[in-house]
């Protein structure tokens, strides 16, 4: 396991423009071509959290999943953000997590935001995904998912490499400026409680609903200490994350030994 470069590309998304945020987001990238080994955009990247969205969401087929596997083998990273799909069980709002050797996993959002309506427009996902890169293993989960811990626990098996689940727990987010402190306060518990780094990636500016985000987004550590933050600024930033000291830890305070023997259904 070797230390792992990630990197925030905190943007404005544009309102309901496919075309637009591509062009957009992928100026912001092409800055880290070479300096990066995983790089966040913010969930819905090509259009705004948006029911709206629902009627011209692209399919596997489309050309949101051809960019962002071209833009991962662009700039020999993996790259990860949400975009409304529509598949054969429904529209989902789905996590795309592109390598540059072209392969593409996903993961369709568990918990819909009730308080918007998702839960009304989209379909819910069933499982989580967890992604193996660099060495690292890698849980990436959408917005709303940040509220539930269990769903998110770094579960303990002995027969595992490691032990746990994953190292680092991801969250890409449109994420309003409204409950800014439950995001950044979730955040720091999610790491603590799962013996893991966590990166929250959100957007800023004003969406089409005229709803405000401040961004916020930032990298934590096992600790609960801000390894990089942001604030309700376009930016682009990249961390390093030191593997030894996230087995260090763990080695240190073995919490997960101590976990609840329990599993989801």
């Amino acid at each position: 396991m070797q230390n792992l470069r990630i990197s925030l590309v905190q943007g404005a998304t544009r309102w309901l423009d496919p075309d637009g945020n591509r062009d957009y987001y992928g100026h912001l990238l092409s800055q880290l071509r070479g300096i990066t080994d995983l790089v966040l955009l913010p969930e819905t990247f090509t259009s705004g959290f948006s029911n709206e969205a629902l009627d011209s969401a692209e399919t596997m087929d489309g050309p949101t999943v051809a960019w962002i596997r071209e833009q991962a083998a662009r700039l020999g990273a993996a790259v990860t953000g949400s975009v409304q799909l529509r598949d054969e069980g429904g529209v989902f709002n789905r996590l795309l997590f592109a390598t540059p050797d072209g392969q593409l996993q996903t993961y369709d959002k568990r918990h819909l935001f009730r308080y918007a309506k998702e839960h009304e427009r989209y379909a819910a996902g069933r499982e989580r995904l967890t992604v193996e890169w660099k060495g690292w293993r890698i849980c990436p989960l959408v917005c709303y998912d940040l509220r539930f811990p269990v769903y998110s626990r770094n579960r303990f098996d002995v027969e595992r490499p490691g032990g746990l689940d994953y190292d680092l727990l991801l969250y890409v987010a449109n994420w309003p400026s409204a409950r800014a402190y439950p995001w950044k306060t979730l955040l720091r518990a999610r790491a603590i409680e799962n013996l893991s780094y966590v990166a929250g990636l959100n957007r800023v500016g004003t969406d089409g609903n005229g709803l405000h985000y401040a961004g916020d987004s930032a990298v934590i550590d096992f600790l609960g200490h801000p390894v990089s933050e942001c604030t309700d600024e376009e930016v682009v930033v990249t961390t390093t994350l030191q593997a030894a000291e996230l087995l260090a830890h763990r080695e240190r305070f073995p919490a997960m030994l101590d976990g609840d023997a329990f599993s989801l259904v």
